[in-house]
């Protein structure tokens, strides 16, 4: 598995324990409303709580630091990247986020303080950074990967609130959760169709119980990992005798741009070419990056499966 690879694996394993933050309060206000206006000065200090904690931003940031794609491509979504200084090696969307070398996960301190953040997003607490950051009295948000769609509105509002764009955020988050919405009622609840999610060429896959997985749920698909004699986890490694005896009726490919995977080089594996999805044509090649985020691009991807599975069940 390539090292990119693996780091994404490590970091969705985490899905479950780590995910869910609360709502954006901002601080001495009684009773907040979600739809707080956080869009000027006037509405810091600000408390969100995140993945770390109830963190406080006193004043409307200017020089915010992500260490996260997806943090990186909600807050363009939201407005506030103007106020993005610097992103992670990562971080290629949208592609005027100002890209560095910074690693998200090998962070150091020194070299993102270099910076003069006063914000800085991860999705992760790697080599204890919010803990050397905090040392610089630095905030730190902590954006965890989502276990559920839930987490990712309430991602997206966190990071309104956070810097000064709650409206806007709210607005983003409504228009993710309609169009998810809308692509699953357009698909037959009775279509019985099952599907394999390639996470890689290795080849590992994800379950229903995965972030993932859940999105694939939206549309009725059964999901033939989720029979795999090493499921826990969520993520587990398929062998070519499994898939080919489970024959599904869709695949999805989340390795094309990493390992320039399609339909004409699955056909190339042993044993493959016979797999009804292959010569139905059935295979569905997706972008890596929207497949493996839970930021607002999680609509194209629900969209996607929506539009495959549609044809699917015209071809039937």
């Amino acid at each position: 598995m390539r090292p990119v690879r693996k780091a994404l694996a490590g970091a969705l394993l985490g899905v479950l324990a780590l995910a869910g933050c609360g709502q954006n309060t901002p601080q001495a206000a009684a009773t907040p409303s979600p739809a707080a206006s956080a869009s000027s000065s006037s509405a810091f200090p600000v408390t969100v709580d995140a993945g770390n904690g109830k963190v406080t931003i006193q004043s409307r940031p200017e020089r915010i630091v992500s260490l996260s794609p997806t943090a990186t491509e909600t807050l363009f979504a939201i407005g506030a990247g103007p106020q993005v200084v610097a992103v992670d090696d990562q971080s290629n969307h949208p592609p005027e986020a100002p890209k560095t070398s910074l690693s998200g996960y090998k962070p150091n301190a020194e070299a993102i303080a270099e910076y003069r953040p006063d914000l800085v997003v991860v999705s992760n607490d790697n080599d204890g950074i919010v803990g050397e950051l905090t040392k610089l009295q630095v905030p730190v948000l902590v954006e965890p990967s989502a276990g559920r769609l839930e987490d990712v509105y309430d991602q997206i509002t966190d990071l309104g609130a956070a810097t000064g764009h709650a409206d806007e955020a709210a607005k983003v988050a409504q228009e993710v959760r309609s169009r998810i919405e809308k692509a699953a009622a357009s698909v037959p609840r009775d279509a019985e169709l099952t599907y394999y999610h390639e996470l890689d060429t290795t080849p590992y896959s994800v379950t229903s119980e995965t972030f993932i997985g859940r999105i694939y749920g939206l549309f009725g698909l059964t999901n033939i990992a989720d029979k795999a004699p090493d499921a826990a986890g969520g993520y587990p490694k398929l062998s070519a005798e499994f898939i080919a005896e489970a024959d599904p009726d869709l695949i999805f490919l989340a390795d094309t741009k990493c390992c320039g995977q399609s339909r004409e080089t699955l056909a190339k594996r042993p044993g493959w070419s016979g797999l009804s999805a292959v010569k139905n044509d059935r295979v569905v090649q997706l972008d890596d990056d929207i497949a493996s985020r839970w930021g607002p691009r999680v609509a194209d991807l629900a969209e996607t499966v929506g539009e495959a599975v549609r044809q699917a069940t015209a071809e039937r």
